[in-house]
């Protein structure tokens, strides 16, 4: 495989930066056609989305062992990993399986790609380090398990780098101690969130755990950073934001709180910083702004946004995208203030949405949006960015609107 072509292997981050060509930007696709990098072209069927020109299917992909747990993005490839333990790369324009990996490692909780490895969190506490093989370019080789030997045998002797995570059980600090739920990766640092309730903070360049934060008083089932802060949503219905100055540890910035007796299961927030999102338990999306020095946060919005738990969100531009227990799949677009307005409702899963990923490319005056479900299969589909009127619900001034 060539280094130089090929973005799984030469990418620095987990999303292409590629730009699609000027004539997908300008036009929209011929109506029942899709075209994607100007390669291969598909049949698909429309379907209306409320105030849509249309949304369209253009791939069921089946292969997963289990529930589709997690998504990833890089470059010409999509990773999804599932509770069955297998991990599969996907290689566009074709969707075709382009590799499979990972069987027996644990339930994959999570995974980012950063550079030429990817980083794949499991049930069973540990974080996993791939890269590709260099004899066989669609084999990937595990190369490291987190906590690393090396990190185990500078630590196990001295007493106080064990803490209690039960009664009569201690562990190193930088052991997990429960499934890791959540995975982000920052200016050369991973977050790896947990049900153990901690957030822990492991270097790129060695793999070695710097830092062990008590983040909250349940388990962390979402990790998201910008601008040099750290966003952690959890069961006990908080965000949390977490930022350092220079080589200090990282400290509480602010809390940002959900519904009463809630849990946040997702987070999300804009590439700007401004705006962060919670998907709770209760199907509500809650958004909140930030000042211009980041510290202080004002709750803007609450939105019904399903009928049943918000389990993933993903935003891209102006759209913010959730997926739902209630097997869809709601399209917002982000307003002034922060304030969602309905797009539409995607359906299609027969099971809960468990992940979701936007292309930051413009396709044929839409994005791709890929999501994962419990019924085992990787969904791609076709967002047009240009519609008509928009289905408002959003809510001012904290006047909750019902949407069913």
């Amino acid at each position: 495989m060539d280094l130089s072509l090929t973005p799984l292997l030469s990418s620095s981050t987990s999303r292409s930066t590629s730009s699609g060509s000027s004539e997908a930007n300008d036009s929209p696709p011929v109506s029942g056609r899709f075209e994607l990098q100007g390669v291969s072209k598909f049949q698909f069927p429309c379907k209306s989305l409320s105030g849509f020109q249309s949304y369209r299917s253009l791939a069921v992909l089946s292969g997963h062992m289990g529930s589709v747990s997690c998504l990833a993005l890089c470059g010409e490839f999509i990773l999804s990993a599932s509770q069955g333990k297998d991990i599969i790369v996907w290689q566009q324009p074709d969707l075709r399986m382009f590799t499979k990996f990972g069987q027996g490692d644990g339930s994959v909780k999570a995974l980012v790609t950063v550079g030429n490895k990817v980083f794949t969190a499991h049930q069973d506490s540990r974080i996993r380090v791939w890269k590709v093989s260099r004899s066989s370019e669609n084999v990937f080789r595990l190369v490291n398990t987190l906590p690393t030997t090396k990190d185990y045998l500078g630590k196990f002797m001295k007493q106080s780098n064990y803490v209690q995570t039960r009664r009569h059980h201690k562990r190193l600090w930088i052991e997990h101690a429960d499934s890791i739920s959540c995975l982000t990766f920052y200016n050369g640092l991973i977050y790896s969130g947990s049900w153990d309730k901690t957030l822990k903070v492991w270097r790129i360049s060695d793999l070695k755990c710097l830092e062990s934060i008590k983040a909250h008083d349940d388990a962390v089932n979402g990790v998201v950073a910008c601008r040099g802060v750290v966003y952690s949503a959890s069961t006990d219905g908080k965000i949390k934001a977490w930022g350092k100055e220079g080589k200090t540890s990282h400290s509480l910035k602010g809390i940002l709180e959900g519904h009463k007796d809630v849990s946040l299961n997702s987070v999300t927030v804009s590439e700007d910083g401004r705006w962060v999102y919670g998907g709770g338990s209760d199907g509500f999306v809650m958004g909140w702004e930030g000042n211009a020095d980041f510290v202080s946060w004002k709750l803007v919005s609450e939105t019904k946004a399903h009928q049943m738990a918000v389990l993933c969100m993903c935003l891209t531009g102006e759209f913010l995208c959730s997926g739902s227990a209630d097997k869809t799949i709601g399209i917002w677009r982000r307003e002034a203030y922060g304030i969602l307005n309905k797009i539409g409702v995607i359906g299609g899963h027969q099971g809960p949405v468990k992940c979701l990923q936007a292309s930051p490319n413009n396709v044929g005056g839409g994005f791709l949006l890929y999501s994962g479900g419990l019924d085992k299969s990787l969904r791609v589909w076709w967002v047009p960015k240009n519609s008509g009127k928009s289905e408002d619900i959003r809510t001012q001034n904290m006047n909750r609107s019902l949407w069913t």
